[in-house]
């Protein structure tokens, strides 16, 4: 018999961890990682053979992607990817960076996607759900248990790991042709020139962040869906159960 079992942190931590994954996708393909130095369109000639200056805009640089303002189009801003084949990402970072943030977001979608399913489902092969998924997530080994090891505790980091390298990888490309198109001569590895961070970057860095407290949630949530009312809620019979 199924049994619907629905309680805060359980719910909280469906909730963000669908959040993290969302956001996560959302960051790595737009184009706003980095806006670049105000510029103007090249003129545009006009019926008479006079030039006009186009309005001043900044452009954006993402991993695979940018966005331009072409004169001679009506629309203004044209965005889409300037990468058609992989290798000819910006730079190998910016190759590396996207390996790894395709991976930690891969698995972030897998478990928003199982952590809906959690309700009916709590245990698979006899493993809880909500430690698979929170392993997956980032999470670390009970130190508690590691009696016979006299070691520090291990940390194991799957899709934060991920996205943490992703991340760390990701200024190193500065320093390419690319971005010093965007930024300017004086661009270099962990030095933007005249470019500022745009907000893919710092959703980027906040759903990695979310990632971790994600983790630490679905032990939160496993408790809270194993808990003694639960249990005797399920004795009475009921297969709808509502927790606060």
């Amino acid at each position: 018999m199924c049994h619907v079992i629905v309680t805060c942190r359980s719910m909280l931590w469906t909730l963000l961890s669908i959040v993290a994954a969302f956001g996560e996708l959302i960051a790595f393909m737009s184009t706003d990682w980095l806006v670049g130095f105000p510029r103007t369109p090249d003129a545009v000639y006009g019926p008479h053979g006079a030039t006009t200056a186009g309005e001043a805009y900044r452009p954006t640089l993402g991993i695979y992607g940018r966005c331009i303002k072409l004169p001679h189009l009506k629309r203004g801003i044209l965005c889409g990817p300037y990468a058609i084949h992989f290798g000819e990402i910006a730079s190998g970072f910016w190759q590396a960076t996207s390996i790894f943030l395709a991976a930690g977001i891969l698995l972030l979608c897998a478990v928003a996607f199982i952590s809906v399913f959690t309700m009916c489902f709590q245990s698979i092969m006899k493993k809880s759900i909500f430690n698979v998924c929170g392993l997956l997530q980032g999470i670390a080994v009970n130190c508690n248990k590691l009696q016979s090891v006299n070691t520090p505790c291990n940390v194991f980091l799957v899709a934060g790991l991920f996205l943490i390298l992703g991340l760390m990888l990701y200024p190193a490309g500065w320093g390419s042709d690319k971005v010093q198109l965007y930024c300017g001569a004086d661009a270099a590895p962990y030095r933007a020139g005249l470019c500022s961070m745009g907000w893919a970057f710092y959703t980027a860095m906040g759903g990695t962040v979310l990632t971790f407290l994600c983790a630490v949630f679905s032990a939160q949530a496993e408790i809270a869906t194993s808990s003694d009312k639960v249990q005797e809620e399920i004795e009475e019979g009921k297969s709808l159960i509502c927790l606060l």
